[in-house]
């Protein structure tokens, strides 16, 4: 028995009958799909975040149970902390059967729940609604590019219950912005006085016009935000299409990446820039090409070209290198997002997950070492592919969050960047929770798509050389961000965490 629609799944239909009205029959028979998905990455929320309101657990043979504060029992399946094939499609509320993630937490009553609701019920209906723009089975030719991969991640992030929130956006929005839609976005220009202006980086001259500086625009942002502002329409060049992260986009005739800013939460985030980023742009960059020279030639970081900001995080850009610059494709490289890889057929394959892991772990564990944590997880980590698909090397985009290590880097002889602020700290557990947090139970826990999968692929961090870091690899619980805890915990600032098993000590 299908549950009856929800306020959001509803509306997303009424709109789709006005702009799109060939994916309605689509749209609607993905609903069922992308309920259970987002209910499968609740279901994982619930089992493993530290939630102030679940007293306990049971644990059975067939299932989880978890005891609520107010006496209440919620019942499901044995949760897998790193699947991605979505396995529930039912939770059982002191015997209720609920089907879709909002309505659950509705009925849960949880403080700062009804926003949270309210979001998960849009993350579903724009969820089935980007499966429902999706080409027929056998009518998607192969992607050529690496944008064109990128376009084939249509689930968002694999383990965010608001995997595809798009708050703010129309459907008529979503179609002409989201990359799994593959449009061509027209960005606009805001011509700003250089004197009004932070540059840092080369700023080119072609986004230079007598004294101003011209800030690349997304449509939504100038649509939604910059309203007060004179936008230019979309200069020669800067028709482009959107990556991954929505407001990243390459333009259409090649040419650097351009980061936008866009004021719209999505999964967990506001996508504004901030002025602290643009300050610490060119100094991170530079710092990041330097280190990259102790790696031999395993990790490439993406130049940041230039970055400017009218001293505003809603009107401000990043001009960034492209990752296609670092694969050879006279000789049939090529590169994906590591979130692309479970659309990419060799990477099902155990030996080839085990290759990309041994990978993985060696660069970025020695990159630990020697004094910065990456943010390494599907979407800012890329690898390099040989012409028969095997991984060669990475690339790593957007140093926005990364984190470095004074301490570390003074140890190994390395200089340290003339920088202060969020991204500096010598605290190991913080430098421990940002590399493992996003290349673990992020990337390399994507890539396999299940718990037992995931214990082959961590197995070979016994491969790789040891570094002061390895040793907590096998030591305890596996940490990741708790991403649901954050939704429900709004006054409380910054990254909270969660623990999950770790198959190198059974637990």
């Amino acid at each position: 028995m299908h549950p009856s629609p929800s306020p959001a799944e509803e509306a997303v239909a009424a709109e789709l009958a006005d702009v799109r009205p060939s994916l309605e029959s689509s749209y609607a028979a993905a609903l069922d799909g992308a309920r259970a998905a987002v209910l499968t990455r609740l279901w994982r929320a619930l089992a493993f975040e530290p939630l102030p309101w679940v007293a306990g657990r049971e644990r059975a043979p067939d299932g989880l149970a978890l005891l609520l504060a107010g006496g209440a029992r919620l019942e499901g399946p044995l949760p897998d902390p790193y699947a991605t094939e979505p396995y529930v499609s039912e939770l059982l509320l002191d015997g209720r059967p609920y089907r879709q993630a909002a309505r659950l937490v509705t009925a849960l009553g949880l403080p700062h729940g009804e926003q949270f609701a309210a979001e998960l019920d849009a993350c579903t209906a724009s969820l089935a609604l980007s499966r429902a723009g999706q080409p027929p089975a056998g009518q998607d030719p192969a992607p050529q590019t690496t944008c064109e991969w990128e376009q084939r991640v249509v689930d968002g992030h694999p383990y965010h219950p608001n995997c595809r929130s798009r708050p703010g956006f129309s459907v008529a929005e979503q179609l002409a912005y989201a990359p799994e839609h593959r449009p061509v976005v027209e960005l606009g220009l805001v011509a700003v006085r250089a004197e009004e202006c932070l540059v840092t980086g080369d700023w080119p001259q072609e986004l230079r016009d007598a004294g101003r500086v011209l800030v690349p625009v997304h449509p939504w942002q100038a649509a939604h935000v910059l309203k007060h502002e004179r936008v230019r329409p979309g200069a020669a060049g800067f028709a482009a299409h959107p990556l991954m992260a929505l407001r990243t986009l390459a333009p259409v005739g090649g040419g650097a990446h351009v980061k936008t800013a866009l004021s719209a939460r999505l999964t967990s985030s506001v996508r504004d820039i901030s002025v602290y980023s643009i300050e610490t742009a060119a100094a991170v960059s530079a710092f990041a090409q330097g280190l990259t020279e102790r790696l031999d030639g395993r990790l490439h970081i993406t130049r940041t070209l230039g970055a400017t900001t009218a001293h505003s995080p809603d009107l401000a850009a990043v001009l960034r290198e492209p990752p296609e610059v670092y694969a050879d494709a006279a000789a049939g490289e090529r590169v994906l997002p590591v979130a692309a890889l479970a659309s990419f057929g060799p990477a099902r394959s155990p030996l080839w997950r085990a290759e990309f892991a041994r990978l993985a772990l060696s660069v970025c564990l020695r990159v630990l070492e020697l004094g910065v944590a990456l943010e390494a997880h599907g979407q800012n980590l890329l690898v390099v592919l040989s012409a028969d698909g095997a991984p060669l090397r990475l690339v790593y985009r957007d140093l926005a969050d990364i984190r470095i290590s004074p301490a570390r880097l003074a140890r190994h002889g390395l200089p340290v960047p003339p920088l202060s602020g969020r991204l500096v700290t010598d605290d190991v557990a913080v430098l421990r929770r940002k590399l493992f947090g996003s290349l673990l139970t992020g990337a390399l826990g994507a890539t396999a798509g299940s718990a037992g999968a995931f214990a082959e692929a961590l197995a070979e961090v016994a491969a790789v050389p040891a570094t002061s870091d390895t040793g907590a690899l096998s030591s305890g619980p596996l940490p990741t961000k708790a991403l649901t805890l954050m939704r429900l915990s709004p006054g409380v600032p910054g990254d909270q965490w969660a623990e999950l098993p770790n198959p190198l000590v059974g637990g």
